[in-house]
């Protein structure tokens, strides 16, 4: 096969970028080190096919390396940079042909071509992200010298723009993702803040008796005693026995009227008539027609100076 005098494009007349930048674009599709996914892999067997080679690549450049979102006819998962000719190609105006690697100057040492896979044909259309950040390209390999037609170099062309618009639906699709998640977060931050804004606001409670539920309006309450797996709720005119926890009493309770004075009692704070030591004495049914002696309950160390900061102390 006879080739063209057609030439690899100067360093000169390659676009100048800024490094920094064109990384950040990189960085920002999330792709570097993904698994492998069908339509980038269809992507590259298309050109392969189209441009007639037993290569080609959907590669991207990072800082140190290239490296393959899709690969045909090679094993490597990526090559150092400096051997790249790809770092060269993201840079062209349009597709960056190397008709024989063999005798081009900047290429004939590079080992890539002088040992596995051999490579003597490239062609590569710049990847090129929607603000002209040059990323990688998708490209064409073959081991003989060879020049592409301009069919081929036009659906080259176009396939590298497909590689782009799944590119950019795919960082799309992350980004929509990561808000998402950030909006469930605010939300549940929200409703948690709404449940607990609820249940400290609570007047009344239901609680399961004999397969029934029994309306205790918090106000009722006098105090609460933990009892093993239950807890016995004392209300001015009678008890009631659930199973369940003090914390999740706790959390059920108005913050406002109710405190923990100890790892077994939860007080009523307007039922508390004295403070002895280490004890507290509740008062009864506040209707004299129903009297009822007052209640002693200990007061944990832990606790006490939390409930004399409830109280208004004179």
């Amino acid at each position: 096969m006879k080739l063209s005098m057609r030439t690899t494009p100067a360093d000169a007349t390659l676009r100048q970028v800024n490094e920094p930048e064109r990384m950040e674009a990189l960085h920002s599709y999330q792709v570097l080190d993904t698994d492998p996914e069908q339509v980038f892999n269809d992507l590259a067997q298309l050109s392969a096919f189209i441009c007639g080679t037993p290569m080609s690549l959907v590669s991207l450049i990072d800082g140190e390396r290239q490296w393959f979102k899709a690969k045909v006819g090679l094993e490597a998962k990526e090559t150092p940079r400096e051997y790249a000719f790809c770092q060269y190609a993201m840079r062209a105006d349009d597709i960056y042909e190397v008709p024989d690697a063999a005798l081009d100057e900047r290429f004939a040492q590079n080992p890539l071509v002088t040992g596995d896979p051999n490579i003597r044909f490239y062609a590569g259309a710049p990847l090129l992200s929607p603000e002209g950040q040059p990323l990688g390209t998708l490209c064409a390999l073959d081991t003989v010298p060879r020049e592409l037609t301009e069919d081929q170099r036009e659906a080259l062309r176009i396939l590298a723009r497909q590689v782009m618009a799944h590119l950019e639906l795919r960082r799309i699709r992350i980004q929509l993702e990561d808000e998402r998640q950030k909006l469930d977060g605010v939300l549940r931050m929200a409703n948690n803040d709404g449940d607990a804004l609820y249940a400290n606001n609570r007047t009344e409670i239901f609680v399961k008796q004999d397969q029934r539920l029994v309306r205790i309006a918090t106000a009722d309450l006098q105090y609460v005693e933990a009892l093993g797996d239950y807890v016995n709720l004392h209300t001015t005119r009678e008890r009631f026995t659930v199973y369940g926890t003090m914390k999740d009493l706790e959390t059920k309770l108005p913050v406002r009227d109710f405190a923990r004075v100890h790892r077994k009692y939860i007080v009523r704070l307007d039922r508390i008539m004295t403070i002895e030591a280490d004890s507290a004495l509740l008062d009864g049914v506040r209707d004299t027609s129903l009297s009822r002696t007052p209640v002693r309950v200990p007061i944990g160390s832990s606790y006490k100076a939390g409930l004399l900061g409830r109280l208004n102390l004179v």
